[in-house]
């Protein structure tokens, strides 16, 4: 045999089998997956089933009136007091509530990604993107207390500017010096807490940008900022339109912090500044360590309808990132 000669030089490997089969762990992967999902589902569904079947009995007796009228009375034997219960009030306090908070936060927090995405060094980016995260976390009881002892006196003063120098504005009139615990000042705490939400889901967003595109508008002779206006903001606008809907879910949810700064009050304002206002949440969380059976089943039933509510508006941000995107 000659030394070039090698008998292992000379085996040929088998070819690589090509398969569409999944290997299994893709398939363990895949089963743990559509599990999760599959229990969020049915966790979800049993929550909304357990609140329709405790508040059924209010909506059959309360009818239509439960969510237009303005009184919440409840049932007492020694007064003689029939019960009659009605949150059109409050939910029109959390839709208020809620789009002041979005009205404030969905700026800053836009800007916000903007500056961490393209403009911040990275001796500042790293320690603000850790803040960001950090807030995100933050227990609402602290916003709460935030809002009341530091927040509220500087928002009085800025309630009081807005009055003086916007009060022929039917929502910026008072009838009188009464602006502690507003409308204005539970949204701007609201908008506080879904800053980090939006400007987390936005700077994810605005860093899936094509590099190419970003290349190429570069090359075009493009700034930084028409490089912006032109490739990153039309191809994140669906995800920022969905990090915006996303704050204003938790902000038509939360409870603790609208109720440490807002003064509950069964009637419908249109003045933001007013010490007058409420939500669903703060209804909820105000009235059931006292109530009674029928009003605690009257409770259940606010709380589904605020769970629709929320529903509704997710499913009207779905339809708004769908038509976005086909239209990017």
């Amino acid at each position: 045999m000659s030394i070039t000669e090698n008998p292992a030089s000379t085996h040929v490997p088998k070819p690589r089998e090509i398969t569409t089969e999944p290997r299994f762990s893709d398939r363990v992967f895949r089963g743990v997956v559509s599990s999760g999902g599959f229990i969020s589902l049915i966790v979800l569904g049993l929550i909304s089933l357990f609140l329709l079947y405790n508040g059924f009995g209010v909506f059959r007796s309360e009818g239509l009136s439960f969510v237009t009228s303005f009184d919440w009375v409840p049932e007492s034997i020694e007064n003689g007091t029939e019960a009659s219960y009605g949150i059109g009030a409050m939910l029109y306090g959390t839709l208020v509530i809620s789009f002041i908070g979005l009205f404030f936060g969905f700026p800053l927090a836009f800007g916000t990604a903007l500056f961490l995405s393209y403009y911040a060094p990275e001796w500042i980016k790293k320690p603000m993107v850790l803040v960001v995260d950090i807030m995100a976390a933050i227990p609402s009881i602290v916003f709460g207390v935030w809002g009341y002892f530091i927040l509220m006196p500087h928002a009085e003063e800025w309630a009081r500017l807005i009055n003086k120098y916007l009060g022929f504005i039917p929502i910026f009139s008072m009838p009188g010096d009464f602006f502690t615990r507003s409308p204005f000042i539970a949204g701007l705490v609201l908008a506080i807490m879904i800053i980090p939400i939006i400007t987390s889901i936005s700077r994810e967003v605005f860093a899936q940008t094509p590099l190419d595109r970003i290349q190429a508008a570069y090359a075009l002779g493009a700034t930084r900022w028409s490089m912006i206006r032109a490739v990153v903001i039309p191809y994140g606008k669906g995800g920022v339109i969905g990090g915006a809907m996303l704050g204003l879910g938790r902000a038509l949810g939360e409870t603790v912090a609208v109720y440490t700064v807002l003064n509950l009050v069964y009637d419908i304002r249109p003045e933001i500044l007013l010490s007058a206002g409420g939500s669903v949440a703060s209804l909820i969380v105000n009235k059931f360590g006292e109530a009674n059976a029928p009003e605690l089943k009257a409770l259940m039933a606010a709380g589904f309808v605020l769970f629709v509510v929320t529903l509704l508006v997710n499913l009207i941000a779905n339809m708004i990132i769908n038509r976005t995107v086909r239209k990017g």
